[in-house]
């Protein structure tokens, strides 16, 4: 039977709580003294190191789902953290809609990296659906998911409405020619997104006419990443077409993808209008040295211009 007068947390000073602390980390503060109780966290909230605590990795930890639901209860009332790093932790779907939840409330989280979790459409739905009403959050990185062309729909949906978002990492997922088309879709209405990266996700000439498409009218986005997808000569010719109009985009990454030299020319003429493209990657492709020396030349120019 447990002493009656045996000490309680809460009957200690709070300089003494404060001692504690200072020897507990971070994870343990943020999901075991904090959300006991009132009183304890009013102690909690004094404390200068929970005050500072703006960045919380937890990557590679292998936390699941059931851990992701711990940071979903902390995030619910945290005011400090801004950047949420849970990487390679097997969050699944369900995972997923807990921090989804969360996010539904919190406005002070500003990046969140969720890569290499298994997240799937289902989970990718929950945080599409935060994203239409969420303020606060400017950074999505879903790196190396399980995400297809029917994801790709939820997040564009919901981009269409989102005016904080800035930048999102769709590398190495499979949203194919058809996701390509619909965030091509969101991009013709979004104007916050300045960075999309669509790096390895079986995007082919159609998916890259549709983002042509959409960077006709789009005057927000400065990077587009499409390497380490089958693009060839035709979609490389939409491409330089946009950009005889655009004068937004300044990064366009196509590294190994399978663009030849009708492509390349077509990308090296349409340098000779475009004046503001300062960065053009075009290597790993199947284009004779001398031409693609000749576009690098070419932005090698525009990249002096910008400088001047």
């Amino acid at each position: 039977m447990a002493d009656k007068n045996s000490p309680s947390l809460l009957t200690l000073s709070v300089e003494l709580i404060f001692r504690i602390l200072d020897n507990l980390h971070e994870s343990t503060i943020l999901f075991s003294m904090h959300n006991v109780c009132a009183q304890l966290n009013t102690t909690t909230d004094a404390y200068h190191r929970y005050q500072a605590f703006t960045t919380l990795g937890l990557t590679n930890n292998h936390i699941g789902a059931d851990g992701a639901q711990r940071v979903a209860e902390t995030l619910r009332n945290n005011t400090t953290i801004t950047t949420l790093k849970l990487g390679g932790n097997q969050l699944g779907d369900k995972g997923a809609q807990y921090l989804a939840y969360a996010l539904r409330n919190n406005t002070t989280v500003t990046t969140l990296h969720l890569s290499t979790n298994q997240i799937g459409d289902e989970g990718v739905q929950y945080l599409a659906d935060v994203l239409r009403n969420n303020t606060s959050l400017a950074t999505l990185d879903l790196e190396y998911n399980k995400i297809s062309d029917l994801g790709a729909k939820h997040l564009a949906d919901a981009l269409r409405n989102n005016t904080t978002l800035t930048t999102l990492d769709l590398t190495s997922n499979d949203i194919g020619d058809k996701g390509a088309e619909c965030m091509a879709d969101a991009l013709r209405n979004n104007t916050t997104l300045t960075t999309l990266d669509l790096t390895s996700n079986d995007i082919g000439d159609k998916g890259a006419e549709c983002m042509a498409d959409a960077l006709r009218n789009n005057t927000t986005l400065t990077t587009l990443y499409l390497q380490y997808n089958r693009i060839q000569d035709k979609g490389a010719q939409h491409l330089a077409d946009a950009l005889r109009n655009n004068t937004t985009l300044i990064e366009l990454d196509l590294f190994k993808n399978n663009i030849g030299n009708e492509g390349a020319q077509h990308l090296a003429d349409v340098l000779g209008v475009n004046t503001t493209l300062t960065r053009l990657d075009v290597f790993l492709n199947p284009i004779q040295d001398g031409l693609r020396i000749h576009v690098e030349e070419l932005v090698a120019r525009n990249n002096l211009k910008a400088k001047s």
